[in-house]
């Protein structure tokens, strides 16, 4: 994986930040909650090394997740992942349904789907719109399991791409909800991606 100097790693963040604020927007529409959303920080690492990266809330056993495909100049894989706390906190503040209901197994899913989906196409959007690139979606689909084996549903070479990881922290009010966007970029993807932010940028 070649280096990614600091400057294509600012505009990428400042991208995202423009995707995720528009998300917030969106949620805080949907659920008359005072919403914000921040992206401290972004990292780019190779897949195989993601559960390695410090402060990161992937490596946990079990994660809830929405992901979706995308193509075009760079293709790969869009997920925002929550860990089980945060999943639960975010589905009560959507349904109003408390933990115990027998309800929530449908529910849960439903929401965080809607969750997701908002906020990937947020950030694919700002990505696609502020690059001038048509990307192509897939429909999200939600998972639930180990992150070592999320991507791996979705393609068989997942170990030789990279992963940009943005660490997402929700602020709902009183609730401290966390999260993590993941764009896992297929071999020469990232490499487009930069070529891409370099091109808007001149």
């Amino acid at each position: 994986m070649k280096e990614i100097d600091a400057e294509a790693i600012d505009a990428i963040r400042e991208i995202v930040n423009i995707g995720v604020g528009r998300a917030a927007g969106q949620l805080q529409e949907m659920t008359g909650s005072h919403i914000r959303l921040q992206i401290p920080n972004i990292t780019i690492v190779p897949f195989d090394e993601i559960t390695t990266v410090g402060n990161t809330l992937i490596s946990g056993d079990t994660l809830s997740a929405v992901l979706l495909d995308f193509k075009g100049t760079f293709s790969g894989i869009s997920a925002v992942v929550f860990p089980p706390e945060s999943a639960a906190a975010l589905v009560m503040l959507l349904t109003g349904e408390q933990e115990k209901s027998p309800e929530l197994d449908a529910m849960r899913i439903e929401a965080l789907k809607e969750v997701g989906n908002i906020i990937i196409n947020a950030v694919m959007g700002s990505i696609a719109n502020i690059l001038s690139e048509h990307l192509i979606y897939s429909i999200p689909v939600y998972y639930e399991g180990p992150m070592v084996t999320l991507a791996g549903l979705r393609r068989k070479n997942v170990r030789d791409e990279c992963v940009l990881l943005a660490r997402t922290n929700f602020m709902v009010e009183k609730l401290n909800i966390e999260g993590d966007i993941l764009l896992i970029l297929e071999i020469g993807s990232l490499e487009a991606l930069v070529t891409s932010i370099n091109r808007a940028s001149a």
